[in-house]
């Protein structure tokens, strides 16, 4: 979602290679020869491989500068809304999406499992999934851990968006790119966003860009369902 949206604010061409995840077609020596974690997105440019959302989403800020998604003045404060939105995706966003939405739609064979666990060598990644392997699953203690971090952090949103139309200001940013799939993909989840009003405002300022509109609701119009 990230990078969708980051390659339509930035007008730039890309061929989409999509991968259903439900279909394991990640699990596979060739994807992992290009990406070592497995994940989605990747970005080849120029034969280059670049992996991570966010780190993604900077890279073609740098590479591709025009029209820029930087905060003037402020990309300090704006990497560091990057990083948070990074540091939070295992331990908090992950296990609550999987929890609440998807563990048993994904559910690994036991032949995939042992190709995910030989293919994989992130260790964080391995312990993540090997919590819902076989009969294992995320349960309300595991929701309650990822809440409490997830509610931490939207309260700093919430607050650095008091008078504020985006998260560096009245200019949109790589922060809000970064952010905005959170919140879609948390609500479709059922999260209690009803006590972050500024949030709701924000959401809805996004929500109207084109780039989300192109980037986010034309491949899942609703998290919810899937």
């Amino acid at each position: 979602m990230r990078v969708r949206m980051a390659l339509i604010e930035k007008g730039l061409p890309w061929t989409s290679h999509h991968l259903d995840l439900k279909k394991k077609e990640n699990i596979s020596d060739e994807f992992f020869g290009i990406n070592p974690n497995g994940l989605v997105p990747t970005l080849i440019d120029s034969g280059v491989v670049h992996i991570e959302s966010n780190d993604i989403i900077a890279y073609l800020d740098e590479a591709y500068p025009e029209p820029s998604l930087r905060a003037v003045g402020g990309e300090d404060e704006m990497h560091g809304w990057l990083r948070l939105a990074a540091s939070i995706h295992v331990p908090a966003v992950k296990p609550y999406v999987y929890a609440t939405k998807i563990q048993n739609k994904v559910k690994k064979t036991a032949d995939e499992q042992k190709k995910y666990d030989e293919l994989q060598k992130n260790e964080e990644l391995k312990t993540f999934h090997a919590k819902h392997a076989g009969s294992g699953a995320f349960g309300e203690q595991d929701i309650a851990r990822a809440q409490g971090i997830l509610e931490e952090c939207f309260a700093k949103l919430e607050s650095s968006l008091e008078g504020r139309n985006f998260i560096m200001g009245d200019r949109f940013t790589l922060a809000d790119i970064s952010w905005i799939p959170l919140h879609f993909v948390l609500i479709g989840c059922g999260f209690p966003f009803q006590r972050f009003p500024n949030i709701a405002r924000w959401a809805a300022a996004v929500g109207s860009k084109e780039s989300f509109r192109e980037g986010i609701l034309k491949w899942c119009p609703d998290f919810s369902k899937v």
